[in-house]
């Protein structure tokens, strides 16, 4: 027979012991599991007289619900054990500084790009946007510049097979707006985008650059429309001191065409080295959209007319925030581009 006392101070001593939770199931399974001296207990109870199973059965549950409450206790003092130990090694001064981070900072011609369209959205242009790569079709020749033109000597072109580029300016987009409009009027679009080119990096010049061009198409665009337009962007993006001024010049997609200047941000118009003693320093070049793009598109010239105009984004970039240097743009210098963070 089971002397109950002795197991449970055996209990209770072996339970003083353990410090580590699968020594403890292992001891859990010897008292209370299905090999356990509880069992033994209940096999010996039909042994028993008739008479004496009944006392014999309450100590049995006695005995047995005292090992359950030992068990229960030892498994909390052992949780318990762990937190502290955890709390121990996590521990932590609340009175250090905290961590800190560091907030980025717009790209300066990405803060271009969101000028230029804030600014023309709020004149009711919409923004559009397409392939930087595209077929010849639409990168010169809608655009009225043909495989024989002049001026295709002057975009050294990166061409991935014979009619299939990477854009060399962003006018394939006004040609696909216009395509899809099916000679129906009006448009009014701007699409900035990256572009680019065979050329020489320096100090002014890479092989890859961004631009974002202008088209309006309705019965009523004039000349003074344009002018009026681009006079406010250049203030908008450079101060209102800023004077702007219009030159005749030549494109292919616009006739009549002009450049347009703004006065020099450094020596306010009196001649320095950055506006090469001029007091002046170009921006832009525009136009009214040429007659045979508006046909070579689906639009009939004598209904409709239009004005188009190209920015370089890198070139307004520099001339705002004072950049000399364009390969500054494209090398994820964190220093350099920390100067743009708004604080």
């Amino acid at each position: 027979m089971i002397n109950f006392d002795e197991v449970l101070a055996e209990a209770k001593q072996r339970l003083a012991d353990i410090h580590e939770n699968s020594k403890l199931v292992e001891l859990k399974a010897k008292y209370l599991g299905g090999s356990s001296v509880v069992k033994q207990a209940f096999k010996d109870l039909k042994d028993l007289p008739k008479e004496e199973k009944g006392n014999f059965g309450q100590r049995i549950n006695i005995f047995k619900n005292t090992l359950e409450s030992l068990f229960e206790e030892k498994e909390k003092e052992l949780e318990e054990e762990q937190i502290k130990s955890k709390l121990e090694k996590e521990k932590c001064d609340i009175t250090l500084p905290g961590n800190t981070y560091d907030f980025g900072a717009k790209h300066p011609c990405q803060i271009i790009i969101d000028e230029l369209t804030d600014f023309f959205i709020g004149m009711g242009y919409k923004v559009a946007e397409g392939n930087e790569v595209d077929l010849d079709l639409f990168n010169f020749e809608l655009v009225n510049i043909p495989k024989d033109h002049p001026s295709r000597d002057m975009q050294d072109s990166f061409y991935i097979s014979d009619n299939l580029l990477l854009r060399s300016q962003t006018s394939g987009v006004q040609a696909h707006v216009m395509q899809e409009a099916k000679g129906q009027g009006p448009i009014k679009i701007i699409c900035p985008g990256k572009t680019y080119r065979r050329d020489d990096d320096d100090l002014t010049h890479s092989h890859q650059f961004s631009q974002c061009e202008g088209l309006v198409i309705s019965e009523k665009a004039s000349m003074g429309n344009l002018m009026k337009t681009l006079d406010l962007m250049a203030k908008h993006i450079f101060g209102e001191k800023r004077e702007v001024r219009f030159r005749p010049s030549f494109f292919p997609f616009t006739e009549p065409s002009i450049e347009v200047d703004v006065s020099c941000f450094e020596c306010q118009g009196k001649g320095c080295d950055i506006c090469k003693h001029t007091g002046w320093i170009e921006i832009l070049g525009a136009g009214m959209v040429h007659p045979e793009v508006l046909r070579l598109n689906g639009f009939d010239p004598d209904i409709y007319q239009g004005f188009a105009f190209g920015i370089g984004i890198e070139r307004l970039a520099m001339l705002k925030f004072g950049i000399d240097d364009i390969r500054k743009l494209f090398n994820s210098d964190i220093t350099f581009l920390g100067q743009f963070r708004k604080e």
